[in-house]
């Protein structure tokens, strides 16, 4: 009776083992890399291509390609190549617009102090995240601009009111326009010929410094 037990146990665990082999077989590399493949991996890697290529020269294929995942793992969390850059182009203003928003809640600061904290922390920004930075600014490759410029928009409206709340008078928007420019002209002349902000950080300073002058002069006729 014992050995027929036994006999049955065994017929089980193998009857188990078969229909667990049968409900999960192994997957193939390409489905599990579908499976593993995420959209904060596909922004990661086309965020090098797109500064690299070019928004123009890239398809969806092709960045699939890179991956090495269909294209239709991308379509899956993009639905074309113009999402997958707003996506990646959103991050960096996110970031960024996070910033200036920590500054302006802070308290216990003169108005000067709000300025000049608001354009070392744009400075810095673009200095230490400089491939990011010239997705969301600079127009220099072609079809990329349009894209990002209404985020750009959005985020130089943040920065004006943010310099006008925190000034002793009304200033023209020229004035705002001819700050914002300044500082972003500081960031292009050492794009790609520093690392980051701390080696400029003196002349980052001494700018912001210029700047806030011209705007208080300004701000007296």
């Amino acid at each position: 009776m014992l050995s027929i037990l036994h006999s049955v146990k065994r017929q089980m665990h193998a009857i188990i083992f078969t229909y667990g082999q049968l409900k999960e077989p192994p997957m193939s590399p390409r489905k599990a890399g579908r499976q593993e493949l995420t959209r904060d991996s596909i922004v990661y890697k086309a965020r090098e291509l797109f500064i690299e290529k070019g928004y123009q020269e890239l398809s969806m294929r092709s960045i699939a390609k890179e991956l090495e995942c269909s294209h239709g793992a991308i379509y899956y969390h993009f639905k074309n190549k113009a999402a997958l850059f707003h996506a990646i182009v959103d991050e960096g203003f996110f970031a960024l617009n996070k910033r200036i928003e920590e500054i302006l809640g802070e308290e216990q600061e003169q108005d000067k102090q709000k300025q000049q904290r608001l354009m070392l922390s744009f400075l810095e920004f673009g200095l230490n995240n400089q491939s990011q930075y010239e997705m969301m600014f600079m127009q220099g490759r072609k079809g990329m601009g349009g894209l990002s410029r209404e985020a750009a928009n959005h985020c130089y409206e943040q920065f004006t009111i943010a310099i006008q709340t925190h000034s002793k008078s009304l200033l023209k928007a020229s004035a705002i326009m001819s700050a914002f420019i300044s500082l972003h002209g500081f960031i292009s002349h050492y794009h790609g010929s520093v690392k980051g902000y701390e080696e400029v950080k003196n002349s980052a300073e001494d700018h912001v410094e210029f700047i806030i002058k011209g705007l208080e002069n300004e701000a007296k006729f």
